[in-house]
């Protein structure tokens, strides 16, 4: 029986779940890609865009700023006007500013032509989730379809770097946003085919002022940290825009809780799970920024490797990544997100202590096994992220709770980028740009392992029963007040009315 406001009629057999779910990847996998396959490009961007560092900074940050501020939005926006409709969506702008960057005649178009790919792919990997969650509405069969989910991550962070780098050798860094065009047309053709359509019983009222909070927050506070080694920590430029960050953050604090439909219900924090999973996405995903763009560049402006090499030396990190994730989720679906969490918060810590008082860099084998402890960690963490945080709520609202781990992670990425180049900027300055980069990248490599030590901390302190029964109040708030608020027996298993049983938190 469907649920009232939903499209799809009847719910899709086996064989349809599974196209569904690899619909769903194929647009994960050009919107993950396009990212790896681009740090391997910098330093060949860089050279041809005569950029600097935070040049390069802006052409990720530019990207993950503008998914950052908009996911949220497109995830309400789904479940509102319907899922496949924005999906389709999505796929178009992400699919043309794609071929714009590959135009791109200079940097300032580049970034412009990032934040059109931006706008596409912020109606990509909530709504993606979302289809996904109301696809598989079976707890343990969910957790393994968000572990193949993660390991898609896994494939674009094994093959960018190879893919990258053979492209940027052969036919130069353009070629890298072309990846982008067979794959896009290919999933449009498909959704449009095989994807039902779906959408809440009651989705959420449009949020204007929190949208425009949302996008004030994050930009000032992503310029500030950027242009801050250039202009000055102090200087009133940078002050004016970390005051108006900060009163952004208050303005949302304030005005969101006033509203009956905000477009973030605060209430989802009362979960501990969903809270957890956030502050780690943050931080596992800040950390993967910071990883790859101290990487990328070290290896081919300070080694000298050329981008398929520096590709290839990049290839342990990612293949424990691609192997990982799709464990992981099955650890969660049979044991839950806890030792996922503590094995990813341990070997990402690991990794960072070993390049910062190591100096791993000056020893390939042990610049080997720091790419494969961290390549270990981060495979472990995404399944977690999203099993938690989608499982959480009701599936009335799938749309925007996916919305929230998804914004999670792109403002860790871009908080990565943008810390870790400031520190990497504020350290070189001064200095030879090669000679200099390996002392300049050691306060970049611990705030690298403070993120994986903070995934060990609140991974611990967020998976026990306290916080499963956190979980369980929040849900019951959560749900409409017409329906059923009896609690969930602890032996009954969820249903699409019901929003969250025991085996989701599990």
């Amino acid at each position: 029986m469907r649920e009232p406001g939903m499209i799809q009629t009847t719910p899709p057999d086996h064989r349809r779940r599974q196209l569904v779910l690899a619909i769903c990847c194929m647009s994960l996998l050009i919107v993950s890609l396009d990212n790896t396959v681009l740090n391997v490009a910098l330093p060949s961007m860089r050279e041809e865009l005569d950029a600097s560092v935070a040049g390069m900074q802006w052409t990720i940050d530019a990207y993950t700023l503008v998914l950052a501020s908009l996911l949220m939005l497109a995830g309400s926006t789904a479940d509102r006007i319907g899922r496949r409709k924005v999906f389709v969506a999505g796929l178009v702008v992400f699919t043309l500013g794609s071929l714009l960057c590959s135009l791109a005649p200079n940097l300032e178009a580049l970034v412009a032509f990032r934040m059109v790919q931006a706008v596409g792919g912020s109606m990509l990997n909530p709504v993606a989730m979302s289809i996904i969650t109301n696809t598989f509405t079976d707890p343990r069969e969910r957790a393994r379809a968000i572990g193949v989910w993660g390991g898609v991550v896994g494939i674009s962070m094994a093959a960018g770097p190879l893919v990258g780098g053979l492209l940027v050798d052969t036919v130069g860094w353009r070629s890298i946003f072309w990846v982008n065009l067979p794959v896009g047309i290919a999933a449009l053709l498909l959704t449009l085919r095989y994807v039902p359509e779906s959408r809440a019983p009651k989705p959420r009222r449009p949020d204007p002022v929190g949208q425009l909070l949302i996008i004030t927050l994050l930009g000032s506070l992503t310029y500030a940290i950027i242009e801050a080694p250039a202009a000055g920590w102090t200087s009133p430029l940078i002050l004016s825009f970390a005051a108006l960050a900060a009163a952004s953050l208050v303005g949302l604090l304030v005005y969101e809780p006033r509203r009956a439909e905000p477009l973030i219900d605060l209430r989802f924090f009362h979960s501990a799970p969903f809270s957890g999973a956030t502050v780690i996405a943050v931080c596992a995903f800040a950390a993967l920024g910071g990883f790859l763009f101290l990487n990328t560049l070290y290896l081919q402006d300070v080694r000298g490797l050329s981008a398929l090499r520096a590709g290839l030396f990049m290839l342990p990190m990612a293949a424990l990544t691609f192997v990982c994730a799709p464990l992981s989720g099955r650890l969660v679906g049979s044991r839950g997100p806890r030792l996922p969490l503590l094995v990813a918060g341990v070997a990402m810590a690991a990794s960072g202590v070993l390049f910062a008082a190591f100096e791993a860099e000056t020893s390939t084998p042990l610049l080997f096994t720091g790419y494969v402890l961290f390549g270990l960690g981060f495979g472990m963490v995404n399944a977690p992220i999203t099993n938690t945080a989608v499982s959480g709520m009701p599936r009335a609202q799938a749309g925007v709770a996916a919305a929230v781990a998804s914004t999670s992670r792109q403002i860790g990425q871009t908080l990565g980028v943008a810390v870790i180049g400031a520190v990497l900027a504020a350290g070189v300055h001064g200095s030879s740009y090669e000679d200099g980069f390996v002392a300049a990248s050691r306060p970049a490599w611990w705030i690298i392992a403070g993120c994986g030590f903070c995934v060990l901390v609140v991974g611990a302190l967020t998976s026990g029963r306290w916080a499963r029964e956190s979980a369980l109040r929040t849900a019951d708030r959560l749900r409409e007040p017409a329906r059923d608020r009896t609690p969930v027996p602890a032996d009954e298993p969820a249903r699409p009315d019901k929003g969250v049983g025991p085996d989701h938190l599990r």
